[in-house]
């Protein structure tokens, strides 16, 4: 078995399941058995690593080869969550190999990039060839839920150049939009169901809320078209309220996903939101916004063009062809990219495979991503 399809195999069977602020339980939640995986292989190969705590049991953890006369510092960087197991048809921790291809949770997004990359820089450390760039891998925790991971990161560790590991294909991302998430509350006054003209039901409130939120969704469509990415979008995906069927209930609120594209301040569009409705909604009905969950700026193309041009041809070199494109969902590459490091986004599998109920990533290109990495740092 290949060293990278056996580090894959081992990742998928130790679970890291991210509970995303779901009430979850279970002995399968967060990150710590990766990471304590990962610090096994670092200490074998013997080079110097960090841990960095971000939350009880979740530990970003990131290891340095640095090579003689290097003129600059690469950044691999890959998240250990995955999302959880509900409603798997496979054994999510079997890590199960079938006509060429590993079975597992997490064998798609990210632990299939997570082994290529790992692959990579073991023989980086071992070869140290002449003319090739110092190479930090960081593994981060949170990616799947509010990115707390990579955030801790960047305040403690700077590189020339960052590849984040996703599944593409074997192609290159350049561009994807960001996300902000808020909740947007309706409030009234509780009281028995038998008597509900003595309350202000939340929930009726928050109905005469949302045409005016879908409507703004309408808006935002076709405000803004960015040539790349396309336009901003708003969903709101959640709804919460009440406490029992016999009482009004006195608060209703939805969870907003917002879309953003480069050029917009995520933190700002709670705020554009409300105003809006404050054009449409009748005084006498009080909603209001929380602050964000989540706030992960987009990631535009500026800076990147001459990484995005080397791994290009290491591409080339190993898989015959490549191209370069944006994608609709967001990545750990645009925090690292607005803390000043040109970033792209690379790896392995299909993104139509994460998350699914029988996840695989095909081994050959587990293979070959972790040919392509070394390639890349090995050019220097």
């Amino acid at each position: 078995m290949h060293e990278t399809t056996r580090l894959l195999r081992d990742l998928v069977r130790l679970p890291s399941v991210n509970p995303m602020g779901r009430p979850l339980q279970g002995d399968f939640l967060y990150e710590h058995r990766v990471t304590a995986y990962l610090e096994q292989v670092f200490r074998e190969l013997g080079v110097p690593y960090e841990r960095q705590t971000v939350a009880p049991l979740r530990d970003n953890i990131v290891a340095r080869c640095d090579v003689s006369g290097a003129r600059r510092t690469l950044l691999f960087e890959v998240h250990q969550d995955t999302v959880p197991v509900d409603n798997m048809t496979i054994d999510p921790f079997g890590g199960t190999i079938e006509d060429g291809r590993l079975y597992g949770r997490g064998a798609c997004d990210v632990k299939g990039g997570m082994a290529s990359m790992l692959g990579a820089f073991a023989r980086l450390v071992r070869e140290k060839p002449a003319g090739a760039c110092n190479l930090l891998l960081a593994c981060t925790v949170d990616e799947e839920h509010t990115f707390l991971g990579v955030q801790h990161l960047v305040r403690r560790f700077k590189a020339d150049a960052a590849v984040v590991a996703e599944p593409t294909r074997l192609q290159i991302v350049h561009a994807h939009k960001g996300a902000v998430r808020w909740y947007l509350e309706t409030t009234g006054r509780s009281c028995h169901s038998s008597r509900p003209e003595l309350g202000d039901n939340a929930i009726y409130r928050m109905a005469r809320v949302l045409p005016a939120v879908e409507e703004f969704a309408e808006w935002l469509r076709g405000s803004y078209r960015d040539p790349l990415l396309g336009p901003p979008t708003l969903s709101v995906g959640l709804i919460e309220g009440g406490t029992s069927v016999n009482t009004v209930p006195d608060r209703c609120r939805v969870f907003i996903d917002r879309r953003v594209v480069p050029g917009e301040d995520p933190n700002a569009a709670p705020g554009a939101l409300l105003a809006w409705l404050k054009e449409r909604i009748p005084p006498g009905i009080p909603y209001s916004c929380t602050e964000p969950v989540l706030s992960l700026p987009a990631l535009g193309p500026q800076g990147s063009e001459d990484l995005a041009k080397r791994l290009g041809a290491a591409i080339d070199a190993v898989a015959g062809a490549h191209e370069v494109h944006p994608v609709p969902y967001g990545t750990d590459a645009s925090t690292l990219a607005g803390a000043g490091i040109p970033c792209v986004v690379f790896g392995p599998g299909d993104i139509a495979r994460a998350h699914t109920c029988d996840e695989w990533v095909p081994l050959d290109e587990v293979e070959q991503a972790a040919e392509i990495l070394y390639r890349l740092a090995q050019a220097g």
